[in-house]
């Protein structure tokens, strides 16, 4: 089977990032970004989904908040994915998994249908999920799977139960679940000779 890799890049007036990516890796990551814990949950994503991965970030921290360093990471790790998977021949589309963390609970869904869609981290309702230290919070984790499915062309669904406040408490099992419904549906199944769609081809 070739190789599926991919090196990517996107250097704007506000940010400056390279991914380096093999789809089918070891899981080994090297990531270094402004954003702490984005940098600690795309390890775990990494080392879960056996990816092996590399991605530098740097903003103009003095005209770039948060919102656009953390949303092109997501533009370029989609971009990355697309190229490594090309025509997605043979790949098992689907993928799923669940992780537990403490009271948390995570569940993932997704398909590499071409079709981009990602609905809201979905979460108890009434319940409450802090803001870490720095003031990275659910919404832009949502901001970040939105730009990846997007640009992966990926439909993905995320929801969490439990009723825990704690940011990283509430992401890291997600993060991992991600990691593991990305790594099944990526993975090539030795009964299917074609593309997986009817129409015969996913764009």
């Amino acid at each position: 089977m070739k190789k599926r890799v991919a090196t990517k890049s996107r250097k704007t007036t506000e940010t400056n990032i390279t991914v380096k990516l093999t789809v089918d890796g070891e899981g080994k990551s090297k990531i270094d970004t402004p954003i702490g814990l984005l940098n600690h949950m795309l390890e775990l994503f990494a080392f879960h989904g056996l990816f092996d991965l590399e991605l530098k970030a740097k903003g103009d921290t003095a005209k770039v908040d948060m919102h656009h360093t953390n949303e092109d990471i997501g533009l370029v790790l989609g971009e990355a994915f697309k190229d490594a998977l090309t025509d997605k021949l043979g790949i098992k589309r689907s993928g799923s998994a669940s992780f537990p963390m403490e009271d948390v609970v995570a569940n993932v869904v997704l398909d590499l249908s071409g079709r981009a869609f990602f609905k809201e981290i979905e979460r108890p309702v009434g319940s409450v999920i802090d803001r870490d230290e720095f003031g990275y919070n659910l919404e832009y984790a949502n901001h970040f799977f939105e730009s990846f499915a997007n640009k992966l062309g990926m439909n993905l669904n995320i929801k969490i139960s439990g009723a825990n406040t704690d940011l990283h408490t509430n992401l890291e099992p997600v993060f991992k679940a991600f990691g593991k419904a990305l790594d099944q549906a990526t993975q090539i199944d030795a009964r299917r000779k074609g593309i997986p769609s009817t129409k015969g081809l996913i764009d």
